[in-house]
């Protein structure tokens, strides 16, 4: 039976599922994570410094009050706040499983190509050297300076005849990192101002609720999501090694330049809607492959579905645990991501297969 089961997957650019993942039970663990993910999303509007009852959450979706105060902290905050969560949150999911994808690192997160310093880079730039002070063009600068950052990245990991290899692309990453590193952090400590916008930005936040920054930024979501999920039989195929994708028909370079592309628009706007927020795109596809296994068809769904939980689920905890105050979710994530990661990593023994 194995035997069968292998050629099929090669001729389908599909790794062989392992016994007892049946698409019904991963189609059903999908729809039990997607139930979950309405249930924190309800939670995220109605639990806060100031708590909501459901019942008056439903009324001020349906029949919105502007004189109730509650109708108007659901209305105008919370909701705007959720949604908000669930882009960032699919966006970094989404993301994160694709750029392990790319590199076959199944511990590289989204920062790898150079995005969350990039972004950081832009915001710097605008307030320190720009002087500028609008928020709305921070989060251009943001996500420009992480475009052009990957693209500089995937420019130099691509030079050469071997092309944009996994391990060219990490160390491309790394250098353009610590070099922005070393240009921001000196950008920052000579100006006090830069450094005060800096920081409130630098945490990672979901707390801007204008609902035009996600409309702005929702054409990006959209193009960089339909081209990662597109990518996920092509990937199937570039995983059973090189040669015997390129026997299937797939274009290495080509399904590695878009790949790049879809993290850029994802992760870039991303982080330029909320700030650097770890954690998120390297555990959430970590755990999902251990559901999956290395079908990517199935393991960015489960991506795409489980960060948000995990990202608004951290926005709750923030809010709740300094009431009144908050903590930024950035900072909440790292402090759940990082025991979750090492939970799997104990539980599993070893790193999952790409």
């Amino acid at each position: 039976m194995a035997s069968a089961t292998a050629p099929a997957a090669a001729l389908t650019g599909t790794p062989a599922r392992r016994p007892g993942r049946t698409r019904t039970r991963l189609a059903w663990g999908l729809a039990g994570a997607a139930a979950a993910l309405v249930a924190v999303a309800l939670a995220s509007v109605a639990i806060g410094s100031r708590s909501v009852p459901i019942g008056t959450v439903l009324d001020a979706v349906i029949r919105y009050d502007g004189a109730v105060a509650d109708h108007v902290i659901v209305h105008d905050l919370r909701i705007p706040r959720t949604l908000l969560g669930l882009a960032v949150g699919g966006a970094l999911g989404l993301s994160g499983a694709l750029i392990q994808a790319l590199t076959r690192n199944p511990l590289a997160d989204p920062g790898i190509l150079g995005v969350n310093e990039g972004a950081a880079f832009g915001v710097v730039f605008a307030v320190g050297i720009l002087s500028l002070d609008s928020p709305y063009l921070f989060v251009w600068f943001a996500f420009t300076g992480a475009a052009v950052v990957s693209l500089g990245v995937y420019g130099v990991g691509a030079r050469g005849r071997a092309g944009a290899s996994p391990v060219r692309l990490v160390l491309a990453g790394v250098a353009f990192t610590y070099v922005l590193h070393g240009i921001t952090t000196a950008i920052v400590l000579r100006d006090t101002v830069t450094f005060d916008r800096y920081r409130n930005w630098i945490v990672g936040s979901l707390a801007n609720t204008d609902p035009g920054l996600l409309a702005r930024l929702l054409p990006f979501l959209a193009v960089g999501a339909a081209l990662a999920l597109g990518l996920a039989r092509p990937l199937n195929a570039l995983s059973l090694g090189d040669e015997p994708g390129r026997a299937l028909g797939v274009h290495r370079g080509r399904t590695r330049a878009l790949g790049a592309a879809a993290v850029v628009l994802l992760c870039g706007a991303a982080t330029a809607a909320a700030g650097p927020i770890a954690f998120v795109g390297l555990a959430v596809p970590y755990a999902a492959r251990m559901i999956t296994g290395p079908d990517y068809r199935w393991l960015m769904a489960y991506s795409v579905v489980l960060a948000p939980v995990l990202l608004l689920a951290s926005d709750i905890a923030g809010r709740l645990v300094a009431r009144p105050m908050e903590i930024g979710v950035g900072i909440v994530t790292t402090f759940v991501g990082a025991p979750l990661l090492i939970a799997l990593a104990r539980r599993r023994g070893r790193l999952p297969r790409l």
